[in-house]
């Protein structure tokens, strides 16, 4: 439910109607301060309820409106917050006007390996730096990360240059370790519905990417940072990394429209992981830069010295000089498109 107030009503006004809807065991939440204030009310209600609801708000002093959320899907709607979402870490944005990069290897390998890839990618313009001390893998024999070992050369990397660390949790037990070194707590496609980890980072004040699930729809994208957004922690950041179709030549089937899709329901921030939806690194550059056309806020690219030997994904993976190459256009391509939307009288996606 949403009950939009009259423009500049006082505050005794909103008090008034926040003490009513509480009365009804509810907890309503203020959507929007000024000009006009927006309460919204996230919790389920049947028709009775919202009926009920209704009548006692609608003629109060100061209401303008009462409506129906239109989703499922409440905090993370553009119904709920009209202006979009900015993710600040370490003076690093995701959802500005610049083109955010988060790039690094699948797996942290070594504390050498992982000091070359940071030093190479934050020279090429890399805004963020990922990297796996924890990795959830097919198979129980493949390299599965170095676990506490891992946060620390990403720590150290971190400190060296500067990039904030985007890593993955795979459990709700590891959560606190694993949030000591990240700067952006990464819950993989494998996890998207794991609701009690989805509810454990939603309980800490630390930014969270959550990525689509293999076979997952937008909707239930959305209901998952619902879970998150839900407990408190506003801070997330979606990511479109490809879906499993009938395709065989590529290792997923990356859904282009999903970026503008949900940037048109939600406000929250949406990059897009090209390493994983092609599976091959030829294939990277190309969607990387047709992410950035379709309005994607960044990138989540998978960079190693020497892919054919990385212990994980290095199929996938970039060269430092290809990374370098890439770079170069992801600049010009973003200019371009907000210059091309902005003459259109459309804000740059």
């Amino acid at each position: 439910m949403v009950i939009v107030m009259k423009e500049n009503c006082p505050k005794r006004q909103v008090g008034e109607v926040l003490a009513v809807i509480r009365q009804y065991d509810l907890n309503p939440r203020i959507i929007s301060p000024a000009p006009r204030v927006i309460v919204g009310v996230v919790e389920d209600l049947d028709k009775k309820l919202f009926d009920q609801l209704t009548r006692a708000v609608s003629e109060m002093e100061g209401v303008d409106a009462v409506e129906m959320f239109g989703t499922s899907w409440k905090l993370v709607s553009r119904s709920f917050r009209p202006e979009r979402t900015t993710i600040n870490v370490a003076g690093q944005v995701i959802g500005g006007r610049e083109q955010a990069v988060i790039a690094g290897p699948c797996a942290v390998e070594s504390l050498e390996n992982i000091l070359e890839i940071a030093a190479s990618v934050k020279e090429a313009g890399a805004t963020f730096l990922r990297g796996g001390a924890f990795k959830p893998r097919t198979s129980p024999y493949s390299f599965r990360g170095l676990g506490e070992e891992g946060l620390k050369y990403l720590a150290e990397a971190s400190r060296l240059t500067g990039l904030p660390v985007v890593t993955e949790v795979i459990t709700r037990r590891d959560l606190p370790l694993v949030a000591e070194y990240a700067g952006i707590l990464q819950i993989g496609a494998r996890n998207m519905q794991n609701f009690a980890l989805l509810e454990a980072v939603g309980e800490l004040d630390k930014p969270v990417l959550l990525k689509r699930g293999l076979m997952a729809t937008v909707k239930e994208l959305l209901l998952s940072a619902e879970y998150i957004l839900a407990k408190g922690n506003s801070q997330v950041i979606l990511c479109e990394r490809g879906i499993r179709t009938f395709e065989k030549e590529t290792r997923n089937t990356l859904d282009i429209s999903a970026v503008p899709l949900l940037k048109q329901l939600s406000h929250l921030p949406v990059i897009v992981d090209p390493s994983h939806a092609v599976g091959k690194r030829e294939l990277v550059p190309a969607v990387a830069l047709a992410a950035i056309a379709a309005g994607a806020d960044g990138l989540m690219i998978e960079v190693h010295p020497d892919p054919d030997y990385a212990l994980s994904d290095g199929r996938q993976s970039m060269t430092l000089e290809a990374f370098r190459d890439l770079m170069r256009l992801v600049g010009s391509v973003r200019e371009a498109v907000c210059d091309a939307y902005n003459s259109g009288g459309v804000l740059c996606p």
